[in-house]
């Protein structure tokens, strides 16, 4: 499908989001929307009882922390964003976005 730059600039944000995630329809996008909410405020619920767990205090800041949230919270958000995928009926679309990070994470670590 084509578009001309009349129809491009015309187009919502939910429609521009509809084609570059080759989604069938708003109602698809508005669930993949709601995915990325759910798994956000989840992850955003269960970091301080990680961090409890690892016995990391909140008031400590710094990169240690920060490199340690990402290197455990990154897996886990992928691990929930599938799960929220599923239980939305949306599996399919995050399972491609799963495999095409994937590819990109390996591809970064063979580079030598």
């Amino acid at each position: 499908m084509s578009s001309t730059p009349e129809d491009i600039s015309q187009k919502t944000w939910l429609r521009k989001l509809q084609d570059k995630w080759k989604l069938e329809s708003l109602w698809q996008v508005m669930l993949v929307l709601v995915v990325f909410a759910c798994t956000g405020m989840t992850v955003l619920w269960i970091k301080q009882p990680i961090f409890d767990l690892l016995g990391i205090d909140r008031s400590e800041g710094g990169f240690a922390k920060t490199i340690l949230y990402l290197l455990l919270v990154l897996p886990l958000y992928q691990l929930i964003l599938l799960v929220y995928g599923f239980l939305f009926g949306q599996f399919r679309f995050f399972w491609e976005k799963e495999k095409q990070f994937l590819r990109r994470i390996v591809s970064l670590f063979s580079r030598k």
